[in-house]
């Protein structure tokens, strides 16, 4: 993408990545939660990214094959065309997934200069150790990830059978405040590079 483009009108595109392929996952119940939180704002357009839907091999080659490039086409564009991401992972031996991990491994001008949130689930952690170690992450890719997270501990105790949390006020209040960061960062670099393209 042209980073010196004038690309200052209209809502943010924020993309909402699913970064959980297993069977049974509990993935879909958060990210339908948050969906619909960030959904009802009038600031972004929201494009959700599942990576059920994608079968990334885990080393990118620079010479990717026939099923690779498939594979990228779902996604690569998307991710490009995105202003912001909430990242939304579980936690797997204290970090985060395979295939969140080869998502982000496989790009790397589609992260730059854009902010990045997480919203976290899993047990007594609440996931919180996949988000730190995706941080460092994101900062190696020149991206910006925001202050505050939106993080479930025991998660599955907290949403009742219609998916909804049992208690949305923590929930619906970290979720906003987090919103609202990533529309801040979303804005001020998309101004930015609209004027002068990111030394990256």
């Amino acid at each position: 993408m042209n980073s010196t483009q004038d690309t200052t009108a209209g809502p943010l595109k924020l993309a909402v990545i699913l970064g959980s392929n297993r069977e049974g996952r509990f993935g879909p119940v958060v990210a339908n939660w948050f969906l619909e939180r960030a959904s009802t704002r009038a600031d972004f357009t929201v494009d959700l990214i599942d990576l059920a839907e994608t079968d990334l091999p885990t080393a990118p080659s620079p010479d990717p094959g026939p099923q690779s490039l498939a594979e990228l086409a779902k996604v690569t564009s998307r991710l490009a065309s995105a202003d912001a991401f909430a990242v939304l992972t579980p936690e797997y031996n204290h970090s985060y997934p395979a295939c969140l991990k080869a998502l982000i491994d496989w790009h790397f001008a589609e992260w730059q200069a854009k902010p990045v949130g997480f919203v976290s689930y899993g047990g007594m952690s609440g996931g919180l150790r996949a988000v730190e170690h995706l941080r460092q992450v994101f900062a190696e890719l020149h991206a910006v990830t925001v202050r505050d997270t939106v993080s479930f501990h025991n998660a599955g105790a907290l949403f009742d059978a219609a998916g909804s949390p049992k208690d949305p006020s923590g929930p619906d209040g970290a979720a906003k405040a987090m919103l609202d960061q990533l529309a801040w960062w979303a804005l001020a670099l998309r101004e930015a590079k609209s004027v002068r393209a990111y030394a990256g």
